[in-house]
């Protein structure tokens, strides 16, 4: 790893990043800081945040990590004003563990809640992917911020299959879901009984 400065401690990555703290998640992608090597923290598949091998018990610590969270073209980060260090995400940063349908029809908006609190509606900024697992099923994702993404839970995911309805999209047609005047196509409708 090739880096100018030692990776931060926890307590002075902590503090950094309560310093750059503020109302809602800070402008991270204005922040280009010197990198300053990985440190031993990951993100599991499950969503549990770890720290030299443990798991961060503490919510509120992960929510603070979680707005400073940064995905760089060759590595997720954290970033203040002063520091960028390396981190491990396992599948996506954050899981989607909420859904609420607000409105009908052509209206309807799709929001989720993340597990690190955020709340982030379904539409072209903020778009849902859905991809094949080797088990021949789907695991969708939807983009909170940035390039960073959440898993939808599998009983999450189970509420939003029962939302879904069939579109011509690019010629085929399509089983997906409608939010924010967006469809966002799952799996071709031929293919929805195999799955």
């Amino acid at each position: 790893m090739n880096s100018d400065s030692p990776a931060p401690s926890l307590d002075a990555l902590t503090a950094s990043a309560g310093a750059a703290g503020g109302k809602g998640p800070p402008p991270v992608h204005l922040w280009n800081p010197p990198f300053c090597g990985d440190i031993d923290m990951r993100i599991a598949a499950d969503g549990t945040w770890f720290y030299a091998g443990t798991p961060i018990g503490r919510p509120a610590l992960v929510r603070l990590f979680s707005t400073i969270l940064r995905k760089d073209p060759d590595r997720y980060v954290l970033v203040t004003p002063v520091e960028r260090v390396g981190i491990t995400v396992e599948d996506a940063p954050f899981l989607a563990v909420e859904m609420n349908v607000q409105g009908e029809g052509a209206e309807r908006t799709l929001e989720f809640r993340t597990n690190v609190d955020d709340r982030v509606s379904v539409d072209a900024d903020h778009p849902m992917r859905f991809e094949k697992e080797a088990t021949g099923g789907l695991r969708p994702y939807l983009r909170v911020r940035g390039d960073l993404w959440a898993r939808v839970t599998r009983p999450v995911f189970y509420d939003l299959v029962a939302l879904g309805e069939e579109r011509e999209t690019g010629g085929k047609l399509m089983f997906g879901v409608a939010s924010g005047g967006a469809f966002f196509p799952m799996i071709e409708a031929a293919d929805l009984a195999d799955l």
